[in-house]
């Protein structure tokens, strides 16, 4: 229901009606016109459709040119600085990932590399790249495909969770040596600050309207009042894009008018991709828990540790609440998404309707938890590539975090690959699809 707000908006300010396909459950339904600053929720689960915000645009190209910037600066200087018996090593962001690459653990090298620095800097100039290109009232084709790696690249960007890494890394080098905070820091600080603003400040239906041609705004324009008095059968053809969320009057296979990726009705043997990751995942959860991650070797004395043995590490030394932080993201959230994960497999293959809603908001919260395990791996990334006074004190990474990165990555494609609709497609027909689909998705919360 509209509030006051909303309807104090000036009608120029108003979104234009829609018709939209819920990701999480593939309701079709129209999205209402919507003021600044209010969302509309879907009508059957309670996923937030779209939340709009009072110019978007402008404020996001504010936000991602200041991102870059302290990209700039978090890449090129230092970020901290140890020293002990007198020697001092200072380490810069990539450093870590060159030391382990040293060592050679390539693998663990890339994945730190590109989840710290690659994949945040590649989705910023990705959205930098369109936001600039709408402000010249000349939208390309390019833009949409720019802006589509906006979303692909989100889960992989994780500055929040290797923030996280540094800190526990900075309580356990309390305990060997003098430790100094460089600019980089502090630039990662507020990077991490931007980057949540900025995507707190999008919304993402108003950037895929922007890049759409005059020509074509006009014509859906013109087919506003007509989309509301379509019936069921009229939509029982249509398909909802994955990637832009447009409603065509398409088949599976064909590309979207909108965005230009290939149209599909539900992501391709989804169940079948779902399962072999989560297998995957589990068989390498019992080495990434078993194989030691790290060493640290202080005066020629020293044993290899596990993720387990850092947490009774934390605990000896009194830090309970970084030991139950470590514990539940690297040892707790791995084991609880799979036994989710394997819930939804199970229920969706069996054709199940029991708590539909309540599984739809497991599967979100499986999505959405899987990446903060990567706290371990940060941690052991910074100690390597700062603890290394030879036979004072060095840091030796292991081979278990290797297979523990390799769970952390299984397991989000596992719920990346899972089509959360198929759970919903087991209703009667007559209770899916398009039974409410001349309703409205519910406009709540003005001025959010």
């Amino acid at each position: 229901m509209a509030t006051d707000r909303q309807e104090a908006e000036a009608p120029t300010s108003m979104t234009a009606p829609k018709l939209f396909e819920c990701p999480d459950c593939g309701q079709m339904q129209i999205l209402p016109a919507m003021a600044p600053r209010s969302r509309a929720v879907c009508l059957r689960c309670d996923k937030v459709l779209r939340h709009t915000r009072r110019d978007s645009i402008g404020v996001c190209t504010a936000l991602n040119l200041a991102a870059v910037v302290l990209f700039a600066i978090a890449g090129t200087l230092t970020m901290m600085s140890v020293s002990t018996a007198g020697q001092m090593r200072t380490a810069s962001l990539i450093t870590g990932p060159e030391q382990l690459e040293q060592y050679g653990i390539w693998e663990l090298s890339v994945v730190v590399l590109v989840t710290t620095f690659a994949a945040p800097l590649a989705r910023t100039l990705c959205m930098l790249f369109v936001l600039l290109g709408l402000h010249m009232h000349r939208p390309r084709p390019v833009l949409r495909l720019a802006f589509s790696w906006v979303e692909h690249l989100r889960p992989w960007s994780m500055i929040e969770i290797y923030m996280l890494g540094l800190f526990v890394a900075y309580v356990r080098l309390s305990d060997m040596a003098r430790i100094e905070l460089g600019p980089a820091v502090f630039a990662l600080i507020g990077l991490m600050v931007i980057l949540i603003a900025a995507d707190v400040a999008l919304d993402d239906q108003a950037i895929w309207e922007a890049m759409e041609p005059p020509n074509r705004r006009d014509r859906i324009q013109a087919r506003t009042a007509a989309i509301a008095r379509m019936s069921e059968t009229a939509h029982r053809f249509r398909i909802g894009c994955d990637t832009c969320g447009l409603v065509s009057r398409s088949a599976p296979g064909m590309h979207c008018p909108g965005c230009g990726y290939r149209l599909r009705v539900r992501k391709n043997r989804s169940l079948e991709h779902t399962l072999a990751f989560s297998l995957a995942a589990a068989a390498l959860y019992i080495p990434a828990n078993t194989y030691p991650v790290l060493t640290i070797v202080q005066l020629g004395v020293g044993q290899p540790s596990t993720i387990l043995g850092g947490v009774q590490e934390l605990v000896a030394a009194g830090e309970w609440p970084l030991a139950l932080l470590v514990f539940f993201a690297s040892i707790a959230v791995p084991v609880l998404k799979l036994i989710g994960l394997a819930i939804l497999l199970i229920s969706t293959r069996t054709g199940s309707i029991w708590r539909l809603h309540d599984r739809t908001v497991l599967y979100r919260i499986v999505d959405a938890i899987g990446r903060w395990s990567m706290i371990d791996i940060f941690m052991e990334s910074i100690l390597v590539g700062l603890v290394q006074f030879g036979k004072i004190v060095t840091v030796y990474p292991g081979p278990g975090a290797i297979a523990f990165s390799a769970v952390v990555i299984l397991t989000m494609l596992a719920a990346r690959s899972f089509d959360p609709r198929l759970m919903w497609d087991a209703l009667p027909h007559e209770t899916t699809d398009h039974a409410a689909v001349e309703q409205a998705a519910t406009p709540i919360e003005a001025g959010a």
